[in-house]
């Protein structure tokens, strides 16, 4: 069975062809910058890694470049579209409706469209991605696995806020929970890592967005975005937790209209905001060159970290594992270094030369002797994606 998964973000697509249950991965890549003149098509295969600059307008235009390059006769994996048994699409928000993955229908779609005021930087993304490939992969099985499906083991007294009850009764306002994908994959190469039958271990997800999870015997019990992705930890674009009273200020003082106040937000916050730049590697140069706003803009965001280590700590009364993960998680050992500096009451160090690595695979970056164990272990969103999605039709 060939799945391919498709990751839509806002201007992004990344993908990957997979032959299940092999796991085997056929071919591999990422669309980025879409929507501008130098957009980039990079895809991979075995034999060949190719690499395009060009105009991509939009997903559609990305998505057809794509089944174009599946179907290449000297590079392409696939001698047709048909080839393609099930496309598994990634989903941010599932909201009330979907605490599982799901085959897609006209009403499922709609439920996605309906949620997209609740993620707006994907929502749309992932909604373009699901009806493109309907139109390209029309004979294949169409599976969206949602983001927040992971977290629907947080108990209530986690996920309630404390507004009335008919928000949550009756609109079903509360903490829903995201990147649930990466943390379940990473949590359990962890768990299997730690040959423990109970575990209790924080998931760090670190890149343009970013988030974490307390995580007891495998089960999500707190997370740090809520009702939608913008709050928690500071990210690229987004500000992670604010005071409430600041919405109601801009409004009143500043004259800013709701819009203006959720793109403020969303697209004009956290390191952007900060400092000018939202990609970390841009802001870590700037720093080492003594750009004073990057400088603190690094230690405010491990700083906020840190402070979510130790509240899911007491929540899980102990700790045996932290796990860094996604593209800053991965590969930035500064970040890493400074978010782990001055644990050592909770029982994490690190030793420095192990934190030297970009692993591709489970890595232990924790001291010998250190009561907690630090790891580096790559996600693969699309592999999760792939799994749940075949398991739904073989059960």
């Amino acid at each position: 069975m060939q799945v391919l998964v498709l990751n839509s973000g806002s201007s992004s697509l990344k993908f990957q062809l997979i032959s299940m249950p092999e796991k085997m991965v056929l071919c591999s890549g990422l669309i980025e910058r879409i929507g501008l003149n130098d957009a980039i098509f990079k895809f991979k295969t075995e034999k060949d890694n190719i690499e395009v600059f060009q105009s991509i307008p939009n997903h559609k235009v990305g998505l057809e470049l794509l089944s174009k390059q599946l179907l290449n006769a000297e590079t392409g994996i696939i001698k047709s579209v048909d080839a393609i048994d099930i496309v598994g699409h990634r989903v941010v928000h599932g909201g009330k409706h979907f605490t599982n993955t799901t085959e897609i229908t006209e009403d499922v779609k709609e439920k996605i469209k309906n949620l997209s005021s609740l993620a707006p930087l994907h929502n749309p993304a992932n909604l373009e991605g699901i009806e493109v490939a309907e139109a390209i992969f029309s004979k294949a099985k169409q599976v969206a696995v949602f983001d927040t499906a992971f977290h629907q083991s947080i108990p209530e007294y986690a996920y309630k806020y404390a507004i009335p009850n008919e928000f949550l009764n009756e609109h079903h306002i509360r903490l829903y929970g995201f990147h649930g994908t990466s943390h379940k994959y990473v949590s359990e190469k962890a768990i299997e890592f730690l040959e423990k039958k109970h575990s209790k271990i924080i998931t760090i997800h670190l890149g343009n967005g970013c988030s974490m999870t307390a995580i007891k015997d495998g089960k999500s019990i707190d997370h740090s975005l809520g009702f939608s992705p913008v709050n928690g930890l500071i990210m690229g674009t987004r500000s992670g937790d604010i005071d409430q009273s600041i919405i109601f200020h801009l409004a009143k003082k500043f004259n800013y209209n709701l819009d203006e106040i959720n793109t403020l937000l969303q697209k004009k916050s956290g390191m952007l905001g900060l400092t000018g730049f939202s990609d970390l590697r841009d802001i870590q140069a700037e720093a080492e060159k003594g750009n004073e706003d990057c400088k603190l803009a690094l230690q405010m965001n491990a700083y906020r970290i840190k402070k979510y280590i130790g509240s899911y700590a007491a929540i899980l009364n102990g700790l045996d594992a932290i796990v860094f993960t996604a593209g800053i998680g991965e590969n930035s050992i500064e970040m890493r270094q400074r978010i782990c500096e001055d644990l050592d009451y909770l029982g994490i160090t690190i030793d420095t030369k192990k934190n030297k690595v970009r692993p591709d695979k489970l890595t232990v970056i924790s001291e010998d002797t250190a009561k907690i164990k630090v790891l580096v272990i790559p996600t693969n969103e699309e592999l999760e994606i792939a799994k749940q999605a075949v398991n739904l039709f073989e059960n």
